[in-house]
């Protein structure tokens, strides 16, 4: 049902208007036989009577859209708590109703919007990653949009940066921080602090377009306590492992010794022969822990040579027995030979023992060799049994082992040589059984 409300409620304020417009003509017809000039006059006075009452029935509603037209200026300028007030129940009412339900909505948005807003600023403000946001302008340097407290912290003694060109800012910067950010990407530097230690921090910086502009993100993050405390975790691990091996070494040759000992003072000497051997046994097994430990920590800087993968893998099959898959004629390698050699005896040690252990027929190792683009891929793989969840999340790191006699660091050092060469090393369970470790290098230059 259409609503007539408002046509009533113009009909009755527009009523006295209607009837002076009903009696213009009767009246200027009346008047008109009494003279030109007394008529005209009356109908100078009925039209202004029109006029005073069409302006006066019209001036609430002219009020209300004055009003409207104003709050929605407000609401433009981002202001929305002013309203507007209209008492009726017609369709002027349902259009101020509607109007104030726009500005509340739009009220509760604003305020949702501002504590959003303050809510991330006060995050960002006391996140202890220094953060340093800067844009290019129109005269084409770099100046500083934002840094949080940490930031003017660290590079600024706690004032403001905002506003501050980058350049003479980085000029001040220490130059361990300077080389960091002109290699760009993500790394890791250390800055001297007091005394002889240095504080380690890492540095990420990203960039991207904002509105045409280009923006610069720096985050910088002391890590040097968080350092400290896996530093000692591991030297306590360091410990832990030495200690159970030298127990499970000294002991031995201390119970042997004084057997012998004993031996020697009854004139048995026919079993000193087994004792000292023992003993030989137990002293080589330590020696050679110790010397495993020892290159380990000494690993020296790959000296890279072109070397042919046929003769390289060749050489090593003398050593070790594999199968050899894929092309290796006339392809070269760019590798530091005795460190990628004992890093591949490591893993096809390793291989052979997962073989022995799975005591299946076919557990032959073989290495695969794959030629990508940019980069050599090498594969050990084996017919053991895998690795679980758990082991193939920890195998890669050092001291952690699962054999009964492991010192957990040939897969470590093996790591250890393979990103030294630029590289990176990964394992997986193969989907047919066994055990794939796979070594990347970058591919060498013909």
């Amino acid at each position: 049902m259409i609503r007539r409300t408002l046509t009533l409620r113009l009909f009755l304020r527009l009523l006295p208007v209607l009837a002076l417009a009903a009696a213009l003509p009767w009246a200027f017809a009346y008047w008109i036989d009494r003279g030109w000039v007394l008529a005209c006059t009356s109908l100078a006075v009925l039209l202004a009577l029109m006029w005073w009452s069409l302006h006066r029935a019209l001036a609430p509603m002219r009020a209300l859209f004055r009003a409207l037209a104003g709050s929605v200026n407000t609401y433009r300028d981002g202001e929305f708590n002013s309203g507007v007030h209209w008492r009726s129940d017609d369709e002027l009412g349902e259009l101020v109703g509607a109007h104030a339900e726009l500005g509340r909505v739009l009220r509760e948005q604003r305020q949702a919007l501002v504590q959003r807003e303050l809510l991330l600023d006060t995050m960002v403000q006391n996140t202890p990653v220094a953060m340093l946001l800067s844009a290019e302008g129109g005269d084409g340097l770099h100046r500083v949009v934002y840094a949080n407290l940490a930031a003017r912290k660290l590079l600024n003694d706690g004032r403001k940066l905002e506003g501050q060109r980058m350049g003479p800012l980085l000029d001040a910067l220490p130059v361990e921080l300077r080389e960091a950010m002109a290699r760009g990407g993500d790394s890791l530097f250390a800055v001297p602090g007091e005394g002889d230690e240095e504080e380690v921090y890492h540095l990420s910086r990203r960039r991207f377009s904002l509105n045409g502009r280009r923006h610069d993100l720096l985050l910088v993050r002391l890590l040097t306590p968080e350092l400290r405390r896996q530093e000692v975790h591991t030297w306590k691990k360091v410990i832990r492992v030495i200690s159970h091996e030298l127990n499970n070494s000294l002991a031995p040759i201390a119970s042997l010794a004084h057997s012998g000992a004993e031996l020697v003072r009854r004139g048995r000497h026919e079993r000193l022969g087994e004792v000292f051997s023992t003993i030989e046994d137990r002293a080589r097994h330590l020696e050679g822990f110790i010397r495993g430990y020892a290159r380990f920590a000494k690993l020296p800087q790959p000296q890279l040579q072109r070397v042919p993968w046929a003769q390289f893998l060749g050489r090593l099959q003398c050593q070790i027995g594999f199968e050899l898959e894929g092309t290796v004629s006339g392809v070269h390698a760019r590798l530091d030979p005795a460190q990628m050699e004992q890093a591949l005896l490591n893993l096809l040690k390793n291989a052979h023992e997962a073989g022995a252990e799975a005591a299946e027929p076919g557990g032959e190792v073989r290495v695969r060799l794959l030629h990508l683009p940019g980069w050599t891929r090498l594969e050990v793989l084996d017919r053991g049994p895998g690795m679980n969840e758990a082991v193939l999340h920890n195998a890669l790191l050092p001291f952690y082992s699962t054999k009964r006699n492991g010192t957990g660091l040939g897969l470590a050092l093996a790591r250890e040589i393979v990103e030294a060469h630029g590289g990176r090393l990964s394992l997986r369970n193969r989907g047919s059984g066994g055990l794939c470790v796979a070594v990347m290098l970058p591919a060498a230059e013909a």
